[in-house]
């Protein structure tokens, strides 16, 4: 698994952004996933998963063909975030940030939406 510890560190928020999925999925270490490659993303490193569809990070995936095993337990939660918001990060995943805002909600958020404080 291609997960890099990360020092927890403060950004800012530089660009709004609205969750898109109210529903997001939610899979633990050992679930099997369908994987369809007809829908694409133009950002690398994610895969659509369906069932419960939702983006998955490719490196929490032990890939089969058409069907995934994760590697460990994920969230796919995103947070809507506004500019000026201060937020830390805990973990960093394919261009996404793993974060926690000052009301102590967590989810992720697009690092090229942040600037380092």
């Amino acid at each position: 698994m291609a997960r890099r510890p990360l020092v927890k560190r403060i950004v800012r928020v530089t660009a709004d952004y609205q969750a898109p999925f109210p529903d997001p999925i939610r899979v633990q270490a050992g679930e099997q996933v369908g994987i369809d490659r007809g829908k694409t993303t133009n950002i690398p490193g994610w895969l659509w998963c369906a069932g419960r569809s939702g983006w998955v990070p490719e490196a929490y995936l032990e890939v089969h063909g058409q069907a995934g095993v994760l590697a460990c337990d994920y969230d796919a939660i995103e947070l809507t975030v506004h500019v000026g918001e201060v937020l830390t990060v805990s973990k960093e995943q394919s261009g996404f940030f793993w974060v926690t805002d000052p009301a102590g909600r967590q989810g992720w958020v697009p690092a090229d939406h942040t600037e380092a404080v």
